[in-house]
């Protein structure tokens, strides 16, 4: 089993920052990704940022120069840093990760851009 839990949600401004962690832990997995989604009300969970243990990642393109995605060294931390954020970043965001055991998501947390 494994399990993954976000931290880091809140409230900001526009033009602000916030800084999302995700800690995954179980035992004996292998992990090949990490990545960062999100759902808005009404709308269908996206698809933010991911990290392949291989070397690639991917943004959706609005959050392209804004948002980096960076997993630790031993990949079982990764983190969403967002920037210039947006009214329309407002989302509940999920971290997840796909490792040998299967596809894992955390419970999600709640990030709201608003002045």
């Amino acid at each position: 089993q494994v399990w993954l839990a976000e931290s880091g949600g809140g409230l900001a401004q526009p033009g602000g920052s916030l800084r999302l962690s995700c800690a995954v832990s179980g035992s004996r997995f292998t992990i090949s990704s990490v990545a960062w989604y999100r759902q808005a009300p009404g709308k269908q969970r996206e698809l933010v940022a991911q990290s392949a243990v291989r070397g690639s990642t991917i943004y959706d393109p609005s959050v392209v120069g804004r948002f980096t995605i960076s997993p630790d060294s031993a990949w079982n931390t990764f983190h969403l840093q967002m920037n210039d954020l947006k009214p329309e970043d407002t989302a509940v965001y999920y971290c997840q990760s796909d490792t040998d055991m299967g596809s894992y998501w955390g419970p999600g947390t709640q990030v709201t851009v608003s002045s």
